[in-house]
């Protein structure tokens, strides 16, 4: 499979493919962050999440795949401290404020910036179409933000910290999808550079989370949370996986925005799962962010 996917990459077949992944990815993303803001604490969430994929990724990267080179390696090296930033920004923000406060202004910072990082590092241009649909998604996604700040209730000072991190998680979503497209792109084998990701990525977090849980005074069953991090594994493979691919198959910026229209998911998610409330604003403004997807992809 693996020389299949690289035979393909930049033709239209690998195209299509591209598309197919990122918007699976998508709807899988905004699953895994409603499963880090459900019921339990975030930070043991996201370290039940690690553990599983730890767990899951190491015989896989240890016998089923090409060991790394040297150079992925290092690559490799790079992507632990910039996801750590990143899985230790969304706990601090999930912390501070409400998932459907928190997702979007991710969402919403991150493709501005992926595109136009894929422009000055991969020599990828967008058309003047494209860029009015980066510009009504980016928008989109930010005014929802706006629209459910309205409606938040809690200690300004915690809204203020939550969106601070939201920001910071959102330059870190353009900085891990660029870099982690030029490390799958770099390696011989893109299941290789998969598999070591996931395990080296993942050894974090559940020692934080360990740590956590070991300071509190009243530490929740450990079986559902455990539960709970299987399914975020399992989820965490086709999201981060299939945009990963995406990127190794087609441009790193159509991969990037496709996939924000996770917002869209993530607000329905919100609205039957976690009961946060969604109004005809809200679906306006799910719509508009589905019609930028819609612009980017056809207007290249």
């Amino acid at each position: 499979m693996s020389e299949w996917l690289v035979s393909i990459a930049g033709t239209p077949e690998g195209a299509r493919l591209a598309t197919i992944l990122a918007l699976i990815s998508a709807v899988a993303h905004a699953i895994f962050g409603a499963l880090q803001k459900g019921r339990h604490d975030p930070w043991l969430t996201r370290g039940s999440i690690d553990l599983w994929l730890a767990v899951l990724s190491m015989p896989i990267a240890l016998f089923l795949v090409p060991w790394p080179t040297a150079q992925t390696g290092l690559i490799l090296a790079g992507a632990f401290v910039i996801h750590f930033g990143y899985k230790l920004t969304m706990a601090l923000a999930y912390e501070k404020a409400a998932f459907t406060v928190v997702y979007p202004v991710v969402r919403g910072t991150g493709p501005l910036v992926t595109v136009a990082a894929a422009a000055l590092i991969f020599n990828e241009h967008f058309t003047v179409t494209q860029w009015l649909g980066v510009g009504l998604l980016s928008g989109g996604i930010l005014l929802l933000a706006a629209r459910n700040l309205t409606e938040e209730v809690i200690d300004p000072r915690s809204l203020k910290i939550g969106l601070s991190w939201a920001l910071v998680g959102g330059i870190l979503v353009a900085v891990y999808t660029t870099y982690d497209a030029f490390g799958i792109r770099s390696s011989a084998d893109p299941f290789t550079f998969l598999a070591w990701f996931f395990f080296i990525t993942a050894l974090d977090f559940p020692i934080l989370a360990w740590l956590r849980y070991r300071r509190m005074s009243a530490r929740p069953t450990a079986a559902p949370l455990l539960l709970r991090g299987l399914a975020g594994a399992l989820i965490a493979y086709i999201s981060f996986g299939g945009v990963m691919l995406a990127t190794r198959l087609d441009k790193i910026g159509e991969a990037a925005v496709l996939r924000e229209t996770s917002t869209v998911f993530a607000a329905l998610i919100g609205w039957v799962i976690l009961k946060e409330r969604v109004g005809p604003r809200r679906l306006l403004l799910m719509a508009l962010i589905a019609a930028g997807a819609v612009i980017v992809e056809l207007g290249g």
